[in-house]
């Protein structure tokens, strides 16, 4: 027996909506990642749902901006303009100075700002490991501490055990005393073999 028909509408239901996506949306991926294998095709998707979490997948072999730049090409569409474009070079140029990389076409105002910039950063860096630093020590002299403690109840208990351990000693010491009151005869003696019975 097949499935029934659905009739394909928003579902009204949050919850129901929240499971059908997540079902559908496995299917699709598990479909995409067959696809991939079975016919050696690339295969890019990119799924967002209504409260804006984005799953995507994309064949193992091509990244994904290498699958949407073939896009771009065969299609001649284009998903993001040149403005886009423009902001990735320039922060890929940015990228490069900081590293040290191509400054040799910067100017001397453009040096100095990226001096400034370099100095700011390292003096939040120091800052953070200033403040790493004063953890890391707070952390080993609650460390300090916690064996001071551990140790000083170590030897609260000893003291407390050998407290009854002296008791104990002192209970033995009168059932010994007891013993040695008792007749011979009313002693428990250990059990001796029958010396008589291996002949």
């Amino acid at each position: 027996m097949g499935r029934g028909k659905i009739e394909i509408k928003r579902i009204e239901n949050a919850s129901n909506r929240q499971v059908t996506y997540s079902k559908r949306r496995n299917g699709l991926i598990k479909k995409a990642k067959e696809i991939t294998v079975l016919c050696d095709a690339k295969v890019a998707s990119v799924i967002f749902f209504s409260s804006g979490k984005m799953h995507d997948y994309c064949s193992p072999s091509t990244p994904l901006v290498k699958e949407l730049d073939q896009y771009h090409k065969l299609s001649g569409k284009r998903l993001w303009d040149a403005k886009h474009e423009r902001m990735q070079d320039n922060l890929k140029k940015l990228k490069d100075h900081l590293r040290g990389e191509d400054i040799t076409s910067l100017n001397y105002k453009e040096l100095m700002a990226l001096e400034e910039a370099l100095e700011n950063g390292l003096t939040g860096v120091r800052e953070k490991q200033s403040e790493f630093m004063k953890m890391m020590r707070t952390n080993e002299r609650m460390q300090e501490e916690n064996k001071r403690l551990n140790y000083e109840l170590y030897q609260k208990e000893m003291v407390a055990m050998g407290d009854s351990v002296s008791e104990m000693d002192i209970g033995y010491q009168r059932m010994r005393d007891f013993n040695s009151q008792m007749p011979f005869a009313f002693r428990v003696q250990p059990i001796q073999p029958n010396l008589q019975e291996r002949e």
